[in-house]
């Protein structure tokens, strides 16, 4: 009986491609030519087909070119192949189901294989398992099945995996802070103290106050502060607040801002989100947080890949704010208990989230590997992130120890389970094949 024309990806396709999963010895065009496959070709992960330098036999004629996949053989019409040179240089075109011949350029039709009836119905039954099911993880029911050891392996590829797309996201950073590693630094602790709240209020703020100009006030707190509060928009008016400090704040930006030609650059305050925050993630105790580090610390970009030992790089980053902000979360408001120094729990946040893709990024522009087994071993030195991804994993028995693992898990979870990308995964792969 043949297997089901019911939906498959076209990953389904590569993957029976690449390890020759059909059920026949023989393998046949749509017209009858005998395939023989002397080699698949390689995964193609960037534009063009799909695998590139197979070599094949078709009807007794040897072929080396491309190879491209298909769930329909129309999906070649509809995705405009035939007027790509891209694709001209395909030798065969795979496809779970041929619905119509496909001309090429001189008349002459591609060579066709049809997976569905020589794909082996156990195959296809655990791939729909996988990836029709309904649970937030496709292979939940069978995780405990797969041996640890390729659970490791394909963690160890996740994380990797999650590094590179944040050292990515750094190098963008990079080039827009004119290449400047300091900037860059600054900009991403900036972006990371506003959480996903205000993150981009806080990344805008970064862009147009540079952190050379703060450098110039290291030997003044109050101006640090004068400075990250006037450009967020967020100092009162002397109708709202009037206390002490508040108008020495006040005074002292304007000051600044005439100095350096600021007021146009003001943030409108209604940016700033505060609901659903904790009083500690409050962008005020954030930006004095900020301003605190700035002051401590002349290079924030040597403060986050200058040391090995995570308990130093903590100590550096829980940094108390000024007097008035371990008494106020907000302005003209103060409160009995005040939480204001940059946390632990933060601090370890900073270091997963920025510190490592930092290092991981300046370890490639500096093509230093030991910088790059510098960040990961941040992330095996702290503990696990905890959330509801990571609880997910838990719960089918991956066991998350580290912010080495949690990172892994996340990526893997994001990249792989939600899209249901599960022959790209090798966990995903293991439970299909075996």
């Amino acid at each position: 009986m043949l297997p089901a024309l019911s939906p498959v990806q076209e990953e389904f396709l590569y993957f029976i491609w690449q390890f020759q999963y059909a059920s026949t010895a023989t393998l046949t065009t749509t017209d009858g030519e005998v395939i023989e496959v002397h080699h698949p070709g390689f995964r193609n992960h960037n534009a063009g087909p799909d695998f590139l330098n197979a070599r094949l036999r078709i009807g007794g004629v040897e072929w080396v070119g491309t190879v491209e996949a298909h769930v329909k053989t129309s999906d070649w019409l509809l995705h405009r192949h035939q007027g790509d040179r891209a694709y001209d240089n395909v030798i065969l075109h795979i496809v779970w189901q041929h619905d119509r011949p496909v001309p090429r350029p001189d008349g002459t039709y591609l060579p066709t294989l049809e997976l569905a009836p020589i794909t082996p119905g156990t195959l296809l039954t655990k791939y729909q398992a996988l990836t029709q099911g309904t649970d937030a993880i496709p292979c939940a029911g069978q995780f405990r099945m797969v041996k640890p050891l390729r659970q490791t392996a394909m963690l160890d590829t996740a994380l990797m995996q999650r590094l590179e797309r944040k050292a990515d996201h750094v190098k963008f950073v990079y080039d827009h802070s004119g290449q400047d590693w300091e900037e860059t630094a600054y900009r991403l602790l900036a972006t990371y103290l506003g959480a996903k709240v205000n993150a981009e209020p806080m990344e805008q703020l970064a862009r147009v106050l540079p952190v050379r100009l703060l450098h110039k006030h290291r030997n003044s707190l109050i101006q640090l502060e004068a400075l990250l509060f006037g450009i967020a928009g967020l100092i009162p008016i002397e109708a709202d607040t009037n206390d002490d400090y508040t108008v020495v704040l006040r005074r002292e930006y304007q000051f600044l801002a005439a100095k350096y030609g600021l007021a146009d650059k003001q943030l409108p305050v209604h940016i700033w989100k505060w609901g659903k925050l904790r009083p500690a993630g409050f962008p005020t105790m954030r930006l004095a947080q900020l301003a605190r580090l700035v002051q401590e610390h002349g290079s924030l970009f040597s403060v986050l890949i200058g040391s090995s030992d995570t308990p130093t790089l903590l100590k550096a980053l829980q940094v108390m704010p000024s007097a008035y902000w371990q008494t106020h979360y907000r302005f003209g408001k103060a409160a009995n208990k005040v939480s204001s120094s940059l946390g632990e729990a933060a601090a370890e946040g900073l270091l997963v989230n920025t510190a490592a893709p930092l290092l991981a990024t300046y370890a490639k522009h500096k093509d230093a590997p030991d910088l790059l087994d510098r960040a990961i071993a941040i992330l095996e030195q702290l503990p696990p992130e905890d959330n509801r991804i990571t609880r997910l994993w838990d719960e089918i028995g991956l066991h998350v120890r580290t912010a080495f693992d949690s990172q892994a898990a996340i990526e893997l979870y994001n990249e792989f389970c939600t899209p249901k990308r599960c022959l790209n995964c090798q966990i995903g792969m293991a439970l299909v094949r075996e």
